[in-house]
């Protein structure tokens, strides 16, 4: 067949494929523009709904369902084909999986013109493999114990009483180590440091959780388990030949003096993992007193969390900004406060991570906005001409009907959309960028007259390609920065360039965390346009506030 003949016929073979194969067409950005009538019947969308959505809607929110995404997503951008099992999520968050053939259409003339996806669905597949590995409770590549059947175990010596001392293992740097090496060798350094756990931990349980990373069960202390460090040194792998240069991290923790249930054992293993990883790898210990006492608070403010959403312990203070021309308030942040009798106060820092963490943060934003809203409608009734900022959280944007709930929440209260600000960190404005439906309803929300500030500036990522996208009118100085100017002439500099960087933009800077005279009059000479912090008020409730001083 010619190729003219080839081109001819191609609408007829799509059409073909779209009878047996979940179809979609993406743009150039990565957005839905067609989709047949079997995705939408596996993905639960409307076509109504699902036009406009990103390839990266279409994955999971997490790190390695996003990950994934970009790679896929990277190839086709650069005109080459993907294949390869996927796991995605539909409307309603439920993960399935299918086989995807990806394959870019470009114009040798035009460059990238459009994407289109083919798609099987094998989740019934997936799932049987899933529970069959599950019933096998072993890993077949090393004969160690299945995540499923550590679980089992743990629960098992648990529920006995038994003492025992949970060990995480991670080889350091393995996918590095992978690069470097074909597959069958990768396969073999596993192989290898399998057997050496093995002859070390010769009457312990040991499970393989991961490529690289394996759990002991035993019935030792730290002084035995550090012992496998060199005992490794002692007995090196080999690959063809040549002595491998191969470290450990971990942690470890004692049950029950430490973690009371699996889940907790797990958490604090991989804590204290991390901040051996964190300060340079290469040993095995257990988490500090400090870090433990942090891992138990925050487990109990997640155990904490949702009774006191409902039974309303959760309170709005406000924290003035001051212009600094004027001398005037012109705007009072909220911010959310916990009172709990055991816990004490629960500061925003703690609250809001592990609330984005276990999905309130969607609970606990919408009853900040309420009470913003109300206020500052109630403010604006009696004549006073003040803002009310609320910190959004990027996962609450990634809701795409979120625009359209903070207009449902400001319609009822009778508050003008101009009378509400929204701030946003570094973190969030990156992931912006990328999302198109966040960005699409920070430009909506925008239009209706609600202003965006970029909080904690000069912390987070290095790129500002966002400041020329995203619709952002003021950027907030960290107080890390701030709190140091009055110490180190660096630190002056940096924040003058801040603020000199600010005004070239056209965006309004203000200055957060001040908390002396002699920080706020050096700002002031520095030209920045507003304060915030202890100097010029506590946050505080709604009742102390005297707006007629």
């Amino acid at each position: 067949m010619d190729y003219e003949k080839l081109t001819q016929d191609l609408p007829n073979i799509l059409e073909s494929l779209e009878q047996y194969y979940m179809t979609t067409y993406l743009d150039t950005s990565g957005a839905i523009t067609y989709t047949n009538n079997l995705f939408l019947e596996t993905s639960k969308w409307t076509p109504k709904r699902v036009l406009g959505k990103t390839i990266w809607q279409m994955f999971p929110e997490t790190t390695e369902g996003q990950d994934q995404a970009h790679l896929i997503w990277e190839q086709l951008s650069s005109k080459s084909a993907w294949s390869g099992t996927v796991e995605k999520v539909n409307r309603l968050g439920e993960q399935y999986f299918v086989n995807m053939t990806a394959i870019p259409i470009h114009y040798q003339d035009e460059g990238l013109v459009s994407i289109v996806l083919f798609e099987m669905d094998i989740t019934e597949d997936v799932q049987l493999r899933d529970r069959l590995e599950k019933i096998a409770y072993v890993d077949h590549e090393t004969g160690l114990m299945s995540r499923h059947s550590l679980e089992s175990t743990v629960n098992r010596l648990i529920a006995n009483n038994d003492h025992f001392t949970f060990v995480y293992i991670t080889i350091d740097h393995f996918y590095t180590l992978k690069d470097l090496h074909s597959d069958d060798e990768a396969k073999e350094i596993i192989k290898s440091f399998t057997n050496r756990m093995k002859r070390f931990f010769k009457d312990d349980s040991i499970a393989r959780i991961g490529t690289n990373e394996f759990v002991v069960l035993t019935q030792f202390g730290s002084w035995y388990v550090e012992g496998f460090l060199d005992f490794l040194k002692m007995h090196p792998i080999y690959i063809n030949n040549t002595a491998l240069e191969l470290s450990v991290s971990g942690g470890i923790v004692r049950f029950p003096e430490d973690q009371p249930t699996y889940p907790h054992l797990m958490k604090t293993a991989l804590t204290a993992t991390r901040e051996t990883i964190d300060e340079g790898g290469g040993r095995i210990r257990t988490l500090s007193a400090e870090s433990h006492k942090k891992l138990n608070r925050k487990a109990l403010i997640d155990r904490k969390l949702q009774t006191a959403i409902i039974e309303n312990e959760l309170q709005v203070v406000y924290q003035p900004q001051v212009e600094v021309t004027t001398g005037k308030v012109i705007l009072y942040e909220a911010l959310v406060r916990w009172n709990n009798s055991e816990l004490g106060t629960v500061s925003p820092d703690e609250l809001i991570p592990i609330a984005e963490e276990n999905g309130f943060i969607h609970k606990i934003g919408a009853f900040v906005l309420k009470e913003a809203a109300g206020l500052a409608a109630k403010w604006h009734a009696e004549g006073h001409d003040l803002t009310i900022s609320v910190n959004s959280s990027v996962r609450e944007f990634s809701n795409p009907d979120f625009k359209k709930e903070i207009m449902q929440i400001l319609t009822k209260a009778s508050c003008p959309p101009s009378l509400i600000q929204l701030e946003i960190t570094e973190k969030f404005a990156f992931k912006a960028e990328e999302e198109s439906s966040i960005f699409r309803q920070m430009n909506e929300l925008q239009s209706e007259g609600i202003e965006f500030a970029l909080d904690d500036f000069g912390t987070g990522y290095a790129s500002f390609r966002y400041m020329q996208d995203l619709p952002i009118s003021k950027i907030k100085i960290d107080k890390f920065f701030v709190q140091s100017i009055t110490t180190n002439e660096q630190t002056k500099k940096l924040v003058e360039g801040m603020i000199q960087f600010g005004k070239s933009m056209g965006l309004y800077v203000i200055a957060e965390g001040v908390e002396t005279k002699m920080q706020y009059s050096i700002l002031k000479d520095l030209g920045v346009d507003a304060v915030q912090g202890y100097y010029l008020g506590l946050p505080t409730s709604v009742q102390n506030i005297n707006l007629h001083n």
